[in-house]
């Protein structure tokens, strides 16, 4: 099997568009750090040199961290950066890379994104239907928008597997790699 240079340059330029929500959402996510640092080090200031805790330090940072972790996770598949036994995945070539991962996402990635995906759907509509706070908490904040961030980050993930799923494509038919592992800057 070989890959013409027009095929080449399709599969590229789907890939690179496919790869662009998880790019950018992941970049923007990023910026999560600054307010759930900021709310660390307040709270942390403030129940030891003033010995007066806060209430919403430990919600803040929870829900932003939350946040992070999970529109943050397309962006490190997109960046092939999960973990993965590559000791023994790397000394394979290109093609059959390209044949395990292609299989893997189709058999196992997708059924489990979309699975979680309307799952948490659901769970999120429900959640602002009800108004839903968090009980255990003595503010009692509002959780629903984390809650929406669940299916949202499912779907980037799809998204993100599609382009994944182009990569090993192009891997099975030219026997190399779509790029350098981690090449999205």
């Amino acid at each position: 099997m070989a890959i013409s240079d027009v095929q080449e340059r399709r599969l590229r330029r789907a890939a690179n568009i496919l790869d662009m929500p998880a790019m950018v959402v992941g970049k923007a996510a990023a910026w999560l750090i600054v307010p759930m640092i900021g709310a660390l080090i307040w709270e942390v200031v403030a129940r030891f040199v003033f010995n007066r805790p806060t209430m919403w330090a430990y919600d803040a940072t929870f829900m932003l961290y939350g946040a992070l972790f999970m529109l943050g996770a397309a962006y490190t598949l997109g960046l092939d950066k999960h973990v993965r036994a590559d000791f023994l995945f790397n000394v394979l070539s290109p093609r059959w890379q390209g044949i395990i991962d292609g299989v893997f996402t189709l058999f196992l990635f997708f059924p489990a994104m979309y699975f979680f995906t309307a799952t948490t759907f659901d769970y999120a509509v429900t959640s602002w239907k009800q108004g839903e706070r968090i009980p255990t908490s003595p503010l009692m904040p509002i959780i629903y928008p984390l809650k929406t961030v669940m299916p949202i980050a499912g779907a980037l993930l799809l998204i993100q597997g599609v382009s994944e799923l182009l990569k090993s494509f192009f891997s099975i038919l030219s026997n190399r790699p779509f790029q350098e592992r981690g090449g999205h800057t």
